[in-house]
């Protein structure tokens, strides 16, 4: 099964602020490892908290913090950044 990746504005433009190099590897990420998996929750880990209904998936430094929407087959992309910013 493929999932479609989608992003809201929020995250379109955190990945437009970060370098070349770390938004490929990112776009790379969620296109080949998580929207090519049958389970998109295999390789992420359930946040806690007010944020249960969210998954975070770790790239490095980065985090990507993900809604994943079975019966829309879709992983909505909610935030993306440095490890230190993102929670808050």
């Amino acid at each position: 099964m493929v999932w479609r990746i989608e992003l809201t504005d929020t995250a379109e433009r955190a990945l437009k602020k970060l370098d070349p190099d770390s938004r490929k590897r990112i776009v790379g990420f969620l296109k080949e490892g998580v929207a090519a998996s049958a389970n998109p929750r295999a390789q992420g880990k359930a946040l806690q908290g007010e944020l249960r209904s969210y998954w975070r998936y770790r790239v490095g430094p980065y985090r990507l913090i993900c809604r994943i929407e079975d019966e829309a087959v879709r992983i909505l992309l909610v935030r993306a950044g440095h490890r230190k910013d993102i929670y808050r």
